[in-house]
C-alpha cells in the first residue's frame, strides 16, 4: 500500500478515526512528507496517553477486585458532596458499576472540570448497574449535625439501590451497621472506581440544586460558590443575613443569624 496519492486532509481523518488498518499504518510510517510524519507522531502520542489513562482507570478497580474475589457481585461505591458549605443540602450517592467498565477520566469529582463531570455523569447514569442518591436538607443537618446527616444519607442511598448491594466501598466514613461486607477508605474517591463514580453523581446533583437556589437568592452567588464560604458569599451574608437554605448551626451563619 502506498499513501503518496492521499492528501494530508484524508490522512488526518483516518488518524482521527476509531481504528486504523495495520497495513495502512505501516504505509504511513514509510510516508516521508513532513506533515504526515508530524500527524503520525501526534497519533502515537494520543494512543500512548489513552493507554496510560486506561491503565490508570483499571487500577481504580483494585478494591472492587478484592471484593469480587470474595464472591461479591454488586459492589456499591458511596460518597457525598457538600459537607463543608454554609448553605444547601448534603447529597449522598451510591453507585454499582459493571466490573472493570472503562470510564475515561474517571476520578475524584474535585479533580475534574465541570464539563468533565457532566460527561461522566451521563456515562455513569447510562452504564451503571444501579445508581441512587439522597438529598439531606439543611434543616436536618442543623438538627442532627452534618456527620450524622451524612451517615443517615449513606445508609439511605445504599438501601435504595436496585439490585441490592452485596458489599460497599465508602469514602472515609465507617458504616458499622451495614449488613454486608464494607470498607471505609480515606481518600476513596481517588482510589476506587465505584466511589469516584458516586462522588461525581453526588457533586453534579448538588451543583444543580445550588444553581436552582441561585435563581431565588442571586445575592449569595450560589451558582459560583455552591454554598461554600467564599469572600463573595460572606460579604452577602453580612449584608443580607442568612436565607432559609443556610445552615444555622454553621459559623459564621450561626453568629450572624443571631445579629440579623
Amino acid at each position: 500500500m502506498n499513501t503518496d496519492s492521499m492528501t494530508v486532509a484524508q490522512i488526518t481523518r483516518l488518524l482521527n478515526s476509531d481504528s486504523i488498518a495495520p497495513q495502512l499504518l505501516q504505509a504511513l510510517k514509510k510516508d516521508t512528507r513532513r506533515m504526515v510524519v508530524r500527524l503520525l507522531q501526534q497519533w502515537e502520542q494520543r494512543r500512548l496517553k489513552a493507554a496510560k489513562e486506561r491503565e490508570r482507570v483499571k487500577k481504580l478497580y483494585a478494591y472492587e477486585s478484592s471484593l469480587k474475589a470474595q464472591g461479591c457481585q454488586f459492589i456499591a461505591g458511596v460518597d457525598e458532596a457538600g459537607r463543608g458549605p454554609l448553605a444547601g443540602p448534603v447529597v449522598i450517592a451510591a453507585v454499582i458499576l459493571p466490573y472493570e467498565c472503562h470510564f475515561p477520566l474517571l476520578n475524584d469529582s474535585k479533580k475534574l472540570l465541570p464539563s468533565q463531570r457532566e460527561t461522566l455523569y451521563t456515562l455513569i447514569m447510562e452504564k451503571a448497574v444501579a445508581v441512587s442518591y439522597q438529598i439531606i436538607e439543611n434543616e436536618l443537618i442543623d438538627q442532627i449535625n452534618i456527620y450524622q446527616a451524612t451517615i443517615q444519607g449513606m445508609y439511605r442511598a445504599i438501601a435504595a439501590l436496585s439490585p441490592t448491594a452485596d458489599s460497599a466501598l465508602i469514602d472515609a466514613v465507617p458504616l458499622s451497621d451495614l449488613l454486608v461486607p464494607s470498607l471505609s477508605i480515606v481518600g476513596g474517591d481517588a482510589k476506587s472506581a465505584s466511589i469516584a463514580a458516586a462522588s461525581i453523581i453526588a457533586k453534579v446533583e448538588r451543583d444543580r440544586i445550588m444553581d436552582k437556589l441561585h435563581t431565588d437568592f442571586p445575592m449569595y452567588g450560589f451558582c459560583r460558590n455552591k454554598g461554600y464560604g467564599t469572600p463573595e458569599h460572606l460579604e452577602a451574608l453580612r449584608n443580607y443575613g442568612p436565607c432559609p437554605f443556610h445552615r444555622r448551626t454553621f459559623e459564621p451563619v450561626k453568629s450572624w443569624g443571631k445579629q440579623s
